[in-house]
């Protein structure tokens, strides 16, 4: 007999803490998947999730976000099967509708989110990571694929339509209807993944955070960071005469800030700039 949904809810709760959340320095907020051995997600752990990117949203001492996952095995392997299985279809809808809307948030957020990806990343945890801006692999850690189609279903956090967006339609098609999983030396090739770093699971970590540094202050300026991120995401999923009309609007906005003022002097006067996110 299926589970109704207030039960699964009750079960997958426990107590338990299934992401933690932290800060790394100033401006960068860490968030971490945490359900050994897998990492996969409930919907106990979205709504957790969910919850963290609202905390580093509302947070305006963050500029940066990073996600990863517990240990140095998987970043994440999509949703708990068990859990799946106990369920009604009305809860897997909400479950999956959820979902969407907490990934939808990490793309809204103006704020750069990069995936930390320590481990296999298969599944709905693929998913998660491409709601993300940019995807880093530790080298030799694991394997990335929507490998949905072997359990008789499709990758219904996104995944269809984020994948096809970045890879476009053939190889977004191929790759979910063979089900593979692959390298991400592979991954890189072809776009899914931005760079592989080098070194052991904490290692990787801080090689993370060292890039993330970059898009903060005072190296970068948090606002043109996060209205780039904004025009690109929003301007993405309407007409192109209204992409332009969005993008001018956040350049006025940004025009208005100090840090630009301070951009173009520094440029001017042949020194670095330093930005306060003003």
């Amino acid at each position: 007999m299926a589970i109704k949904a207030e039960e699964a809810q009750t079960k997958s709760i426990d107590g338990k803490k299934l992401v933690s959340y932290g800060n790394e320095g100033e401006h960068i907020a860490l968030i971490t998947m945490d359900d050994p051995p897998a990492n996969t997600y409930t919907h106990e752990m979205m709504r957790q999730l969910d919850e963290a990117i609202l905390t580093a949203r509302f947070d305006t001492s963050v500029q940066v976000i990073v996600l990863t996952g517990a240990g140095d095995k998987f970043f994440c392997a999509g949703a708990n099967i068990g859990m799946l299985q106990k369920v009604d279809p009305t809860f897997k809808y909400y479950f999956c509708l959820h979902a969407n809307e907490t990934l939808t948030r990490f793309e809204q957020t103006p704020k750069l989110v990069i995936a930390a990806l320590n481990g296999h990343t298969v599944g709905g945890g693929l998913e998660i990571a491409m709601a993300c801006d940019i995807r880093l692999a530790r080298r030799n850690a694991g394997k990335i694929g929507l490998p949905e189609v072997a359990l008789g279903v499709l990758p219904g956090t996104g995944g269809t339509q984020r994948m096809t967006r970045m890879l476009g339609r053939s190889k977004a098609i191929e790759l979910m209807v063979t089900g593979r999983t692959f390298s991400f030396e592979e991954a890189q090739e072809i776009g899914l993944v931005n760079d592989i770093l080098d070194g052991d699971a904490p290692a990787f970590l801080q090689e993370v955070f060292s890039y993330a540094r970059q898009f903060t202050t005072p190296n970068k300026a948090a606002k043109a960071v996060g209205n780039i991120k904004r025009s690109v995401v929003s301007g993405g999923e309407v007409p192109f005469s209204e992409s332009l009309a969005i993008e001018r609007e956040l350049q006025q906005l940004l025009f208005q800030s100090k840090d630009a003022k301070e951009g173009l002097d520094a440029y001017v006067n042949k020194r670095m700039a330093k930005f306060t996110a003003e």
